[in-house]
């Protein structure tokens, strides 16, 4: 069996994923360019392979029609708006992900986001550099009504995270009707544009669909309290990027953090907003998440060459997305 892994990083902080494709007479071969692949790119790697541990990186009819050998994509994470599901099992080639192991990294990040953008910790490290010494006035969760939109894996771990810090309100959306956190101090179901209206600080946890694309434009953040907070730790596009930094630019918004990207590495205008922290896609990349991710998604990869059934193989809801042409 020989498998591309495209993911980047691989291996550089626990070396047991190649040690045990190693000891399963594994072929391998880790993304010569060190870095997130392009879909043209990926389609000149992909023909010899079996298997492909898989990043971000678009996986659609492009690439796959190149993979005249491929079996399996094991997705090393939990988005999966960059494969095309349809075309893959139209092909025969199995799905699988890793979809709870990134969820408490991701959760924590939000959280320390939240605090910074309430604090100005970003704007007092710039300037602190800079040989400035301002003191600001912030404020803190305990204060704030927090809208979580989406309470799955993980804006549902944001919930039950923002407990310890006995927030005036926290309000949910959710698509899953029967979401229920009653055992919970002061959480209540909301629709979004109550969400907009009346939290302090607004945080994103959707897959990125048809329907969420550009979700968040510029009515929805003029909708928001002057000072209020939005955060994005869930997949590039929902917001739309251009209408946050205009609404940036007029002064609106007390500040916004934003993990992910529309076009990733990201280039664009907000880097010139300082009250809007920018992080390169790392929700998932601390230490323990990002090793059992590539664990995860290696033992699928094992699993598949062992002839053994594969225990996260994307379930058939996800297909159902695709297929009736939400994504």
């Amino acid at each position: 069996m020989k498998v591309l892994v495209t993911t980047v990083p691989f291996g550089s902080i626990d070396s047991t994923p190649i040690k045990e494709m190693e000891r399963h007479g594994i072929e391998y071969v880790i993304n010569p360019l060190g870095r997130k692949l392009t879909e043209d790119e990926l389609s000149d790697l992909i023909e010899p392979f079996d298997a492909l541990i898989a990043g971000t990186e678009q996986i659609g009819y492009h690439a796959l029609k190149r993979a005249k050998n491929l079996k399996l994509i094991s997705r090393v994470g939990i988005g999966l708006d960059s494969v095309d599901l349809i075309e893959a099992r139209r092909r025969g080639i199995k799905v699988a992900y890793t979809p709870e192991a990134p969820a408490p990294a991701v959760a924590e990040l939000t959280i320390g986001l939240m605090i910074s953008l309430l604090r100005q910790i970003q704007i007092s490290n710039m300037e602190m550099h800079k040989g400035e010494w301002y003191r600001y006035f912030g404020r803190r969760l305990e204060h704030c009504t927090i809208g979580i939109i989406g309470a799955g894996r993980i804006g549902s771990r944001v919930i039950n995270y923002l407990q310890a810090f006995n927030p005036k309100k926290i309000l949910f959306s959710d698509r899953d009707g029967g979401k229920n956190f009653s055992e919970l101090n002061r959480v209540y179901r909301a629709e979004v544009n109550e969400i907009f209206e009346s939290a302090d600080i607004v945080s994103l946890h959707l897959p990125l669909t048809v329907e969420t694309r550009n979700l968040i434009g510029a009515s929805d953040m003029r909708n928001m309290k002057p000072e209020a907070l939005l955060l994005n730790t869930s997949r590039g596009g929902i917001i739309n990027e251009a209408d946050l930094y205009t609404i940036l630019q007029d002064g609106h918004l007390g500040g916004a953090a934003i993990d992910v990207f529309d076009k990733e590495p990201y280039e664009g205008l907000l880097a010139e907003i300082d009250r809007c922290i920018l992080t390169a896609h790392m929700g998932s990349m601390s230490v323990d998440c990002r090793v059992r991710m590539e664990i995860e998604a290696t033992e699928e990869v094992i699993r598949y060459h062992s002839d053994r059934p594969l225990k996260s193989e994307v379930p058939e809801e996800e297909y159902e997305v695709q297929r009736i042409g939400i994504i």
